[in-house]
């Protein structure tokens, strides 16, 4: 992966130093994770660099991910 600014390490904020309210109501725990996180599409997992692209023709996320949990049960 190429060092561009999105990727410069420097930059990124590692997620697991996000920590939000539980019991706040969810417009607000949403700005206070956009907040700390500043980049949700770029940030750091320990010292993997996560990027996340959405592709324009790529379906409803919540069916993949309820396919992808339902895959798992059955393995």
């Amino acid at each position: 992966m190429e060092n561009t600014p999105e990727t410069d390490r420097a930059g990124l904020v590692d997620i697991r130093s996000v920590r939000v309210d539980p019991g706040l109501p969810a417009a607000l725990r949403a700005e206070r994770y956009l907040a700390q996180i500043k980049n949700p599409y770029c940030f750091l997992c320990g010292e993997a660099v996560v990027r996340l692209r959405f592709a324009e023709d790529g379906g409803d996320l919540r069916a993949h991910l309820k396919n992808y949990f339902v895959s798992c049960k059955g393995a």
